[in-house]
């Protein structure tokens, strides 16, 4: 697959502080477009279906895994989350830049399909407050909190496979860091290759 547009994969451990950083990068950059996981979990206080996941049941996940209609799939904290083929090649056909909000499983299984894919890992500054940042939320019990920081452990050993890696201590920091690697990607001889093919084609580029 070789679409004329980024695509960006940001894993972490739960508590590592994501998802705020990828909702202030589209609150900052138009060109970047969010996708849409499937997910079997319930919703979480405001959350809603179509927002921040298609929430749906095993049996229909199954159904969709079954039809092919996933870049991957996974089960985390024994719940699936599957990113749908068909959303995201729509979007970057359309030339805008996708991020993705997804496990370090799904980030693997995405750059086994699609190369050109930007990996980004993000760091908690220390285990205290990967720990402080779970208790904070005040979404999960004290058991469901220890298996987070024990399934984060395993985790961290997977950013050696990633491209570039944040350590989000400071949220502004984390965030100019963030944006720092999507405009780096943007300005690569591949990237405009894609993005930019009239200007290379004009200037006998081959």
């Amino acid at each position: 697959m070789d679409y004329p547009a980024n695509l960006f994969v940001v894993a972490a451990p739960s508590g590592s502080g994501k998802s705020s950083l990828v909702k202030a990068l589209m609150e900052l950059d138009a060109g970047v477009a969010p996708s849409i996981s499937h997910t079997t979990r319930a919703p979480r206080g405001q959350e809603m279906d179509g927002r921040e996941y298609f929430f749906v049941d095993r049996t229909a996940f199954d159904a969709m895994i079954e039809a092919g209609d996933f870049f991957e799939w996974a089960e985390v904290h024994g719940n699936r989350y599957g990113t749908s083929r068909q959303a995201i090649a729509a979007r970057m056909q359309a030339g805008h830049d996708v991020v993705l909000e997804i496990d370090w499983q799904g980030a693997l299984q995405i750059r086994r399909l699609f190369a050109n894919a930007v990996l980004i890992f993000v760091l908690p500054p220390s285990w205290d407050e990967l720990r402080a940042r779970l208790q904070r939320r005040g979404e999960d019990s004290a058991e469901v909190i220890e298996l987070r920081l024990a399934n984060a452990r395993s985790e961290f050993g997977q950013v050696r496979n990633f491209d570039y890696v944040i350590i989000n201590e400071i949220f502004e920091r984390a965030l100019f860091d963030l944006k720092a690697i999507v405009h780096a990607q943007r300005l690569k001889y591949g990237a405009q290759r894609r993005t930019r093919a009239a200007t290379f084609k004009a200037l006998d580029i081959d």
